[in-house]
């Protein structure tokens, strides 16, 4: 055991410590590869060795560099290195903390940590949580605490509404959830890319006149193609003036709540009935750590709560938490260890040092992109995601798409950093997302040196 760990643990410390210096893309052009590395269930057992070799020589390139400090692209995560050893203790102890009287102490941990979220978000006292994968399955057990909340066994009249820039799992989840497409509304954005409160009151009166039931408003603290924060004071007043529930995918941005200088970025936050966070992201962990805060624990509690004749009898201190009963996974890991180990070690004061100078860092990004040449900046950072595109006089927007397009794959493959892009009403856009705790100015200097050097080539050509 010795012997593996330290093989194990020799080849991830090189690794990051060399993370800068790795392509920021690996080859992903690898279809022929993954046909070639079908195989059968092995009969027989191999050493370690060649494992980690193929591992860390050949096939970890092959992707995406998600932890380098130029990763810009989608919304980057981080990968601290206490998550690291913290999957190491839950992976390794192997204790169950899906019932609290299978482990008390483990359970308290992360119900400490739920906690410490709570607070930042400005929750109340009464709030519950529980831990998740990502966004995607925070959002779907949100819609189903709303589905159960609001609606109740008769769930084909219940309206859904949200922008028509939330994220692609807010519709997918509502479809799990038994909310079906044509029960989902999109509204649409002003020219900041925010939801238009009129628009989303016209789509509710005319809802509630054809005799369906509005139940459900999911905003977006930090959209992923614009990092757009909807009004959510204004859509958590339509809410409650009509009785549906208001869930914030708060995914990408939530975090910046944390940081009492940025909270007026994300105004009415705090009176979400239920948030979405994605400790993944803006807590720097890798990736699979998700979240969910419902405001009124026990909605969420109402939701998830079954038992069996086979199960430990639930504690009688309702304070304790307990959490198959807040969520539906029964058997699951240790997830909460992930965020409670790093923040210790850390501390929330270091943490939101760093979180706001993600946001500083992208508002120099967007003044000096602003500045230079034919380019056009479509969506300043309100947190710390920026959107752009080329433009020149005479060019037609799908010349300016291709131009920007271009752009990006060029400044990417010269290896320093990496741009993505998306489209918005047939405009592509390219953006830069900083959230890595491994950015640093010298990589958005970079950034803006490769984006001012490679895009005068590309202006005026057809």
């Amino acid at each position: 055991m010795h012997a593996m760990g330290d093989a194990v643990l020799r080849r991830v410390i090189a690794h990051l410590a060399t993370i800068e210096e790795q392509p920021i893309r690996g080859d992903v052009d690898a279809a022929e590869l993954c046909r070639a590395l079908r195989e059968p269930a092995p009969e027989q057992g191999t050493t370690l060795d060649p494992l980690l070799e193929a591992l860390f020589d050949e096939w970890i390139p092959r992707s995406y560099n998600t932890a380098s400090p130029g990763y810009l692209a989608f919304i980057p995560s981080g990968g601290i290195f206490p998550a690291v050893l913290a999957d190491l203790i839950s992976n390794g102890v192997n204790r169950y903390t899906g019932v609290w009287r299978a482990a008390p102490a483990l359970v308290q941990l992360e119900s400490n940590a739920l906690d410490w979220l709570r607070d930042w978000m400005q929750f109340p006292a009464s709030t519950r949580g529980v831990f998740t994968t990502g966004g995607s399955t925070a959002n779907l057990a949100a819609i189903v605490c709303a589905r159960e909340r609001r609606l109740g066994a008769d769930i084909r009249p219940g309206i859904m509404y949200a922008s028509d820039q939330v994220h692609h799992s807010v519709v997918k989840s509502a479809r799990v959830a038994g909310v079906m497409p044509d029960r989902v509304r999109s509204i649409p954005v002003d020219e900041a890319f925010r939801m238009r409160i009129d628009a989303l009151e016209d789509a509710i009166r005319r809802d509630r006149a054809a005799g369906l039931i509005p139940f459900l408003v999911v905003s977006s603290a930090g959209t992923t193609n614009t990092g757009a924060v909807d009004p959510l004071c204004d859509i958590a007043a339509v809410c409650k003036a009509r009785d549906l529930w208001h869930h914030v995918d708060g995914a990408y941005g939530a975090f910046f709540h944390m940081c009492p200088e940025l909270r007026p970025l994300l105004a009415g936050l705090p009176q979400a009935d239920s948030l979405t966070l994605d400790p993944h992201k803006g807590l720097f962990l890798p990736y699979g750590t998700g979240a969910l805060l419902v405001a009124d624990g026990e909605v969420l509690k109402a939701a998830y709560s079954v038992t069996a004749s086979y199960m430990p009898a639930n504690q009688e201190d309702a304070d304790l938490y307990d959490p198959h009963q807040f969520g539906p996974d029964l058997s699951r890991g240790f997830p909460g260890l992930r965020v409670w180990l790093s923040l210790k070690l850390y501390g929330a004061a270091r943490y939101r040092a760093v979180i706001a100078e993600k946001r500083a860092l992208a508002l120099v990004a967007s003044e000096r992109i602003a500045a230079m040449p034919h380019m056009v900046i479509a969506a300043q950072p309100q947190l710390s995601l920026l959107a752009f595109h080329l433009a020149w006089p005479g060019s037609t927007v799908a010349e300016q798409n291709t131009a920007t397009r271009e752009l990006l794959e060029r400044v990417t493959r010269r290896g320093r950093v990496m741009l993505t892009g998306c489209e918005v009403s047939g405009r592509f856009l390219g953006r830069i997302c900083v959230l890595s705790f491994r950015t640093q100015a010298e990589h958005i200097d970079a950034c803006v040196q490769h984006l001012a050097e490679e895009a005068p080539t590309l202006i005026g050509r057809a």
